[in-house]
């Protein structure tokens, strides 16, 4: 049966090597497709080959699969025949490369891909009838940044290029000047060396691998081309001896080139490290414990060892550790994780609740129905996989540049050296002129390009509130034609207030004074809703006795000498109460009841509506994406009516009620399949999904930690009307990228031939490779001047 597998692929460089890894992942038997993402350094394949297979081809091709070892007790073996029934089921769980088990100390010892959970081990050895419990984890423990050696940081490198290559800039500056500040060719020497072969190792290392496997990568040539920078001025220090003055070295060109192409793959990193913080985020999310009644006692297990069918009891103010049904009690859940409604949802008997929800105030009672990785959560934290691992757009044409280039600037300096020479037998001008071709086709602009329009159109950005991750991002913010937003944090303000308060008979009494004192020991978010407005209003809150929670229908306490009752319209009709609905005048809005107990009898005192209120500059922000010509949309857990009453003050295009995080992402999906190019904001879990399955994701930084790490762009206020700025600063950003690669292009485009033919010496080379550099980094400092 053919199946999706993803794998983690290190030691990528550019998009030659992406083509390499797809290629050895393609001929491996049962695999009927394979897409390389190089931004994420992850592998998509689908087909029916072993994982292991699929390892073996990538580490054959010269890359490497972050792996561990990991370690497990394992109870319920009796015999030998129990060792292969584990091992089978081990090796069964997508990720797993290799398994043993040890039946006299009953351990298994696994070696696994990063990506697999302790849950989806225990669920697969659960079903094989044994139990899995952790015992330790030698490979998964990494180290904190701050515990690596100075040495080993990854950006030592462009720093110690940096300090040495400095003394080699710094007098082809002073040229310009008149000033002769050039040093003497020795210190030259010495400080260019550790730049070429320490700091500079990495190339040579990626060079000597793709060169194994008989093609070429930017890593080759940046090796090739600035060794024979660093070999001719070698040739010229060496022929120059015992003649007068100093000849021209080209050891500033090859220390530069390394220095700045160091600092483009520092960059890189940095982006693509960023790419899992929303898988982790969301792993961190998943309750480590359960408490489970076991031979009649209650029991805390870890969470993973929780199986279909088992009760589990979950106190108040605990996360639900599994997908369930309450079977006993009464309480209110915060389920902004799945749905992304501010309001809590009253639970009962025979009601869902969703692993990751916050119990907030009654003790309840579950039958476990999802676990292990067939919970909800687990099945977001697969869709943001699955929407991360597809290709960008932005890599073929990338592809098709490198598998050209490269080899294409090797042959070209081939042929020069051997055209020149065989037709003049001037051998020294044929080296010169082959090194030329070299130098000027460093792809020193090229390395520049990205990065330098990156750092500056994301500088500006971030100056007016909107972080941009990635170049993909940019290229994606070109097409955009609808923007779909989540309701809840995003366009409203994701916290309850008090939007109506009616009394429901003529009096002077202080009901909202009453109200809110009934409420000011509960955290409860309505509850604060309601005395926030009473301190709006400067009341002064009364004492109150007898506090008491009455789960999943609300509070009652004695104040001022009379016990008053506050909770939600089932409780008021359980008391007998008529309720008068004809005075609700906030659509869509959650509804409480002020109730007060006399001599044995029940008085309807007041009705409160709370609503989540828009943020100031939502209309704004839907208003400028629409003049742009963009559709907006938004995506809701919320009821329809919510939905609605939103959609109708801000004049939205689309509304979608009620909607699942599965839902969401397969909305986004359908949109792109009418031909959309979808842009998706949201600032909850709930929204990860989508997030990731959009063409471009923009989080609100103010929500969670998940939601911002799944999008492409981050707005660091929480104010919608920056979505459309964002979209403006990448379009300008990305046109700036392109611009760069033009010219970076045309440099050598024009360049080469020129070298080939002898019209450029190498010192004409180096200086219009750099004159290529400085027109590059001018014209991207440009975004600088860009406003709001």
């Amino acid at each position: 049966m053919q199946q999706n597998m993803q794998l983690a692929i290190e030691g990528m460089s550019c998009a030659s090597c992406s083509g390499r890894v797809e290629k050895a992942l393609k001929a491996v038997p049962g695999v009927t497709d394979a897409s390389v993402n190089l931004a994420t350094e992850t592998a998509t394949i689908t087909g029916t080959a072993a994982m292991l297979a699929l390892v073996q081809a990538v580490q054959q091709a010269g890359y490497q699969v972050p792996t561990e070892q990991r370690v497990y007790q394992v109870s319920g073996m009796s015999c030998a025949s129990c060792v292969t029934r584990v091992e089978k089921a081990m090796l069964a769980v997508p990720g797993v490369l290799q398994a043993t088990v040890n039946l006299t100390t009953e351990q298994l010892s696994l070696s696994v891909l990063c990506t697999v959970t302790q849950a989806e081990l225990a669920t697969a050895l659960d079903k094989a009838g044994y139990q899995l419990s952790a015992i330790s984890q030698p490979g998964q423990a990494k180290q904190d940044a701050s515990q690596v050696s100075w040495h080993r940081q990854p950006l030592w490198p462009v720093i110690g290029s940096a300090v040495l290559t400095l003394p080699l800039v710094v007098p082809m500056i002073g040229m310009l000047f008149g000033r002769d500040w050039m040093l003497p060719a020795f210190w030259q020497w010495l400080l260019a060396t550790p730049v070429q072969f320490y700091f500079g190792a990495r190339f040579y290392r990626a060079g000597w691998g793709a060169l194994k496997a008989r093609t070429g990568n930017m890593d080759l040539l940046v090796a090739i081309g600035t060794s024979a920078a660093y070999g001719l001025s070698l040739y010229l220090w060496w022929n120059h001896q015992g003649h007068q003055g100093m000849p021209h070295l080209y050891f500033e060109s090859s220390s530069a080139v390394l220095s700045l192409v160091l600092l483009g793959k520092y960059l890189e990193l940095r982006a693509k490290r960023r790419t899992t913080d929303a898988l982790k985020a969301l792993e961190n999310l998943q309750p480590s414990q359960a408490r489970v009644k076991l031979s009649g006692q209650w029991q805390m297990l870890a969470a993973a060892a929780v199986k279909a069918g088992d009760w589990v009891r979950v106190l108040p103010g605990e996360r639900v550790p599994v997908d369930g049904l309450v079977s006993s009690g009464q309480t209110h859940v915060d389920e902004a994780l799945i749905s992304g409604e501010s309001v809590p949802v009253a639970k009962a008997n025979g009601d869902h609740v969703t692993g990751g929800s916050v119990n907030l105030d009654g003790v309840i009672e579950l039958t476990a129905t999802s676990v292990g990785s067939e919970s909800t959560l687990s099945r977001i934290i697969r869709l943001v996989e699955q929407a991360q691992g597809a290709k960008a757009p932005v890599q073929a044409l990338v592809d098709k540049i490198s598998a050209v280039f490269v080899p294409l600037v090797l042959l070209i300096a081939l042929i020069t050296l051997l055209g020149w020479g065989l037709t003049s037998g001037d051998w020294t001008a044929a080296i010169l002129n082959a090194v030329a071709v070299l130098v000027i086709a460093c792809p020193c602009a090229l390395g520049l390009a990205t990065p330098a329009a990156i750092m500056a159109g994301t500088g500006t950005a971030a100056k007016l509130g909107v972080l941009v991750k990635d170049a993909v991002a940019l290229e994606h913010a070109t097409a955009i034609d609808l923007v779909v937003f989540d309701k809840t944090g995003t366009l409203t303000q994701g916290k309850a207030v008090l939007s109506q308060f009616t009394a429901l008979r003529p009096t002077q009494d202080p009901l909202l004074q009453w109200a809110a004192s009934l409420q000011q020991h509960s955290e409860h978010p309505l509850a604060r809703a309601v005395v926030n407005q009473a301190s709006a209003q400067g009341l002064t809150l009364l004492d109150a006795t007898e506090f008491k929670v009455v789960a999943g229908k609300g509070v009652q306490a004695k104040v001022d000498g009379s016990l008053f009752l506050l909770g939600s319209s089932g409780w008021m009709q359980e008391l007998g109460l008529e309720l008068p609905l004809e005075h609700i005048q906030v659509a869509g809005a959650s509804v409480s009841w002020l109730a007060r107990q006399q001599a044995g009898a029940t008085e309807l005192l007041a009705l409160l509506c709370f609503s989540d209120e828009l943020k100031p500059r939502s209309y704004a922000a839907v208003t400028q994406l629409q003049q742009q010509g963009i559709a907006v949309a938004m995506l809701t857990g919320d009821s329809q009516a919510s939905a609605q009453r939103v959609a109708e003050q801000l004049g939205l295009d689309k509304v979608h009620a009620q909607v699942l995080p599965a839902d969401k992402a397969a909305v986004v999906a359908q949109y792109q399949q009418q031909g959309y190019r979808v842009a998706m904001v949201g600032d909850g879990i709930n929204d990860a999904p989508a997030l990731a399955q959009a063409d471009l994701g923009i989080a609100m930084a103010t929500g969670t930690e998940v939601a911002v790490s799944a999008s492409a762009i981050s707005l660091m206020r929480g104010d919608p009307a920056l979505v459309s700025t964002a979209l403006r600063l990448s379009r300008l950003t990305y046109r700036k990228i392109r611009q760069n690669l033009f010219w970076a292009f045309i440099f050598n485009v024009i360049g080469i031939p020129a070298a080939a033919l002898g019209w450029l010496n190498p010192v004409l080379a180096g200086a219009a490779m750099a004159c290529s550099s400085l027109l590059v980094v001018s014209n991207a400092l440009l975004l600088q001047r860009y406003k709001e």
